[in-house]
């Protein structure tokens, strides 16, 4: 068995949070959408565990303004989008916020928690011009 080194496992939690936050899931029923695309990966119509579902619901905030219910569903999404990384015991904790940082910026820290090493925290500058396209 090879073990990571702290820089490896950084860079491998790294892109599993790039991954879950900048993919598109696929929208749930109740959410608003501007038309009949409710996006996702097709591989989550068939997951390997009940109910896995890959990526985040921030594209949803295509269309919004950004105020303050679109910072919080920002920190909703990511959380929702993070939790497997608790579930399948990579952190212990997993926390987002967002805030507004222009007219048209928003700012998204992530703070992972493991049990036998310091917080990651990893910070994402551009995420409203990300989720537009810009």
């Amino acid at each position: 068995m090879t073990l990571l080194s702290d820089a490896d496992r950084t860079a491998l939690i790294e892109r599993a949070v790039n991954i879950s936050l900048f993919t598109w899931r696929r929208a749930e029923p109740a959410d608003k959408l501007d038309d009949d695309n409710r996006e996702g990966w097709w591989g989550d119509t068939f997951p390997a565990v009940d109910n896995d579902r890959i990526g985040s619901r921030l594209w949803l905030l295509r269309r919004r303004s950004l105020d303050a219910q679109a910072l919080l569903d920002a920190v909703q999404y990511a959380n929702e989008a993070l939790q497997w990384m608790i579930d399948d015991g990579w952190v212990s904790d997993a926390a987002a916020v967002a805030t507004r940082t222009d007219t048209q910026s928003m700012r998204l820290v992530v703070t992972l928690d493991e049990a036998t090493a310091s917080p990651l925290r990893f910070a994402f500058d551009n995420v409203w011009k990300v989720i537009h396209a810009v």
